[in-house]
């Protein structure tokens, strides 16, 4: 089975997840957040909502330098309503699927670099990037909104199993 077939079970497992989750979001609530030291619900959104598009980056580019030298760190963006979280989502998660399914193995076995300043964070083959940066990268994410939703009494979806609020899948 070539790598990027097994890639895409996954990763549409987890988009379709990851899509239940960012769901619930209410617009409300973009600005609340669990403790000082926390981000926004919107804020963390965003980033689920984003990420999925640091795909494309890894099979279509050699590295990412998130802070390149001379120029300020790249500022994420925040949006400002559900439907702008999922557009941005399902764009991403639209333009992520057509890199991976176009992927040959060779390229995917291939070493990509995120770097900071210019300076190496890691280098892994981006199969492994793929998997550890951005769909695991995800989850966790995904699985701190979770948590957010619970403390706003906003049902929590079954993602592996059944959740509190819904008894099965």
């Amino acid at each position: 089975m070539p790598l990027n077939d097994a890639l895409l079970a996954e990763f549409d497992q987890e988009m379709a997840s990851t899509r239940k989750t960012l769901e619930r979001v209410p617009d409300d609530k973009l600005t609340w957040k669990p403790h000082p030291k926390s981000g926004t619900m919107g804020w963390l959104a965003s980033h689920i909502a984003t990420m999925v598009g640091w795909t494309t980056d890894t099979i279509e580019k050699e590295s990412f330098d998130m802070s390149p030298p001379g120029t300020p760190p790249i500022a994420m963006p925040v949006a400002k309503s559900r439907t702008e979280l999922l557009g941005w989502f399902e764009n991403g998660v639209a333009k992520a699927r057509a890199a991976i399914a176009g992927a040959s193995d060779q390229t995917l076995m291939h070493s990509w670099s995120l770097l900071s300043g210019g300076k190496p964070m890691f280098t892994m083959p981006r199969t492994a990037v793929l998997r550890t940066f951005v769909m695991n990268h995800i989850i966790h994410h995904r699985a701190q909104l979770g948590v957010y939703l619970r403390m706003n009494d906003i049902p929590v979806p079954s993602i592996y199993g059944p959740s509190a609020d819904e008894g099965g899948f």
